[in-house]
């Protein structure tokens, strides 16, 4: 089989780790870049030409942390805490038929191509259990719009309601039987649909792969957490889990273990290169040793951290003991968008109002890799994908310097971070194919595609109207029991404020 080539030329190629743009050529073969050269350099006859002038060439960026199954509940939501919104999640998220699955993570897809971004690690929830059918989904509709993903079944053994130390207990008498609806299936059956799941994957694991993502290990038992990693590690995969997100996980996991979230998976053993810390706002200076020692990762999350008011993560801590950092958007459930540019100046800023020292403000460079080779290792693709250089792959993102954003270009790796907001994108290339040409997403129909949405949307209103109100009734529960719990002392503090008041 003849091997296609292209050759990338005039445009200004962003090396961010030494911090420069120059001209250069890039000579692509197959779904790799082949060879970096000056401009004119030489190239086969039958290398296809790509003008890139007055384009600037970063790598795809990695969204490190989402969920799938938000992009149909984006909005939904304004004052909610961590612990609202999961109290929500019957009626954002329920309802759904195979094809809305496949539709709310089409378009998290396409937005997030369209803002630069070219592969995203996915943990995707189904209630009461994963289903081969729905993973399948998910990936289908990463493969269709053409960007890479870690594709994970969002698992756990209890309910938000079994899971908060003495939140069922408050819920007044006339809807404790309410309860019985959120239960999940047994761990059994819901660890034996993820075998399945993992047996059958139809997907190239180039560009979409597999992970298990047990979402919150006091949502687990310790039984259920170890099967989860026994699955990882029996198919290769990584664990990712949401690990002292909020406060009312640090204590709820201090009642429930005598130790943090972290301490415990790393007595059991789970820590270590193919593990994933979501957000980790909570995280005191042991957990990221522990983290930092067993070469594991964290997920950054600014923009979601702050809007369910969960707290300002220490991420200079997590880079000085050694912890590999990505940056992630969260599920638009929750973040409301999927643009990896807005959290890339979010990181920065965040380092930057918890004290006065500059040495602990994280640079726009450590940002900026956060957003490429940290999130590329942490979803297993180190080595492949997150920079622009021969025999990576050929994600690459153009931006137009006559936008604004780059007028004038003064130094293009703040400028990537402080300025860049997704608007210049002009070009996005993953593997070698152009996914997105002059900021539209190829051989996709956005005003179908957004009929079909609308549908959805539409159906799923009347579908949940009866989850709706149940979680509106619950929600005063939740947002009195919750809130007293994280008001109890603990030796850190990452809120913003006065919040314990």
């Amino acid at each position: 089989m003849t091997t296609s080539r292209t050759i990338v030329r005039g445009g200004l190629l962003l090396d961010i780790e030494a911090r420069s743009w120059n001209a250069a050529d890039i000579l692509i073969e197959g779904d790799r870049i082949a060879e970096i050269g000056p401009p004119g350099m030489a190239a086969p006859e039958d290398a296809r030409p790509l003008d890139a002038a007055r384009r600037l060439m970063h790598p795809g960026l990695v969204n490190a942390h989402t969920h799938g199954h938000g992009g149909l509940s984006k909005g939904m939501g304004d004052l909610w805490t961590l612990e609202l919104l999961l109290n929500a999640g019957p009626w954002v998220s329920g309802g759904r038929l195979l094809e809305d699955k496949y539709l709310s993570t089409f378009i998290g897809a396409v937005e997030m191509l369209m803002k630069g971004c070219t592969a995203a690690y996915d943990l995707s929830f189904e209630f009461p259990a994963p289903t081969p059918d729905g993973m399948q989904a998910c990936a289908s509709a990463y493969a269709d719009a053409g960007m890479r993903a870690v594709v994970a079944p969002m698992v756990a053994e209890y309910s938000f309601y079994d899971a908060i130390p003495g939140l069922a207990d408050a819920v007044p008498a006339e809807l404790q039987p309410e309860l019985a609806r959120f239960r999940l299936a047994p761990a059994e059956a819901c660890l034996a649909a993820m075998r399945e799941i993992l047996r059958d994957w139809r997907h190239d694991h180039d560009l979409i792969r597999p992970a298990i993502a047990p979402t919150i290990p006091h949502h687990c038992s310790d039984a259920f957490m170890l099967n989860c990693g026994r699955l990882a590690r029996e198919f290769g995969l990584g664990l990712h889990s949401h690990v002292q997100e909020s406060k009312v996980q640090v204590i709820s996991a201090m009642r429930i273990y005598g130790k943090t979230q972290t301490a415990h998976l790393d007595a059991l053993g789970l820590l270590g290169p193919d593990f994933t810390v979501a957000h980790g706002v909570w995280l005191d200076d042991d957990d990221m040793r522990r983290l930092g020692d067993r070469g594991a990762s964290v997920a950054h999350n600014p923009g979601s951290n702050m809007r369910l008011g969960s707290g300002l993560a220490d991420v200079r801590g997590m880079i000085r003991r050694g912890v590999n950092v990505g940056v992630g958007t969260d599920g638009a459930n929750c973040s409301d968008n999927l643009n990896v540019y807005e959290v890339m100046r979010l990181a920065s800023l965040v380092s930057k109002v918890q004290g006065p020292d500059t040495a602990a403000w994280l640079t726009t460079q450590e940002v900026a890799l956060a957003a490429t080779v940290g999130g590329a290792r942490l979803m297993g693709m180190e080595g492949l994908i997150g920079r622009i250089a021969p025999g990576y792959k050929a994600d690459i993102v153009f931006l137009d310097l006559d936008h604004p954003n780059w007028m004038p270009l003064n130094d293009a790796v703040n400028q990537l971070v402080h300025t860049e907001d997704g608007s210049a994108v002009r070009s996005v290339m993953v593997g070698g194919v152009l996914r997105v040409e002059n900021g539209r997403p190829t051989g996709v129909d956005l005003p179908r595609l957004a009929q079909k949405v609308e549908a959805a949307r539409a159906r799923l209103e009347d579908a949940t109207q009866d989850a709706r109100r149940l979680g509106a009734l619950l929600a005063d529960t939740v947002n009195r029991h919750c809130p007293n719990l994280a008001r109890h002392p603990y030796h850190i503090d990452r809120y913003g404020g006065c919040a314990t008041r």
